[in-house]
């Protein structure tokens, strides 16, 4: 049974932010903290990413365990579960569709779940984060060479030989 009656439990809820949540504080300050410039909050995208790294190509969702459901530690209030499964689940679609659209238009989507910046594993959270923007950076830009020898093609022979046969040389 919820301790406060209907009217109240909808002004609590209704007073949660979608935006500037202490979560996407906490991963834009470390990010401007080493160097990163973002903009936030981008309604053009699908999804309104919460931060848009357009340089690198990358999208960041900072998803509240409870309102997305985390499998790993999002849970369905008691009362009222029919609601909140239907919600959150419409909530979980939604999600899915937005991510593989941004996906189509050529972003690379990083999910971060409240849960990864409590502060026992924060530090190691936001160096992963950091790791996979320029991981995906370079890949971005990696030349894309032909491979320089294939044997195969050669039959042990190495490919573009440009000495002679094999000469025996003899004494004079």
């Amino acid at each position: 049974m919820d301790i406060w009656d209907k009217k109240k439990r909808s002004a609590v809820m209704a007073k949660i932010r979608s935006r500037d949540t202490k979560p996407e504080w906490i991963v834009r300050r470390y990010l401007f903290s080493r160097g990163y410039r973002y903009r936030k909050n981008v309604k053009g995208l699908p999804g309104t990413p919460d931060i848009v790294l357009r340089k690198y190509g990358i999208v960041i969702f900072i998803h509240g365990c409870f309102w997305h459901g985390h499998e790993v530690d999002g849970h369905i209030p008691r009362s009222n579960q029919e609601f909140w499964q239907k919600k959150i689940e419409r909530n979980k679609q939604r999600d899915v569709k937005n991510k593989e659209a941004l996906r189509k238009m050529g972003w690379s989507v990083i999910t971060v779940w409240e849960c990864q910046l409590k502060p026992a594993v924060r530090q190691q959270s936001l160096l992963e984060i950091e790791y996979y923007i320029n991981h995906t950076y370079l890949e971005r830009f990696k030349p894309k060479t032909p491979k320089r020898y294939d044997f195969r093609e050669h039959e042990g022979q190495a490919p573009g030989m440009v000495a002679e046969s094999e000469v025996e040389y003899g004494k004079k």
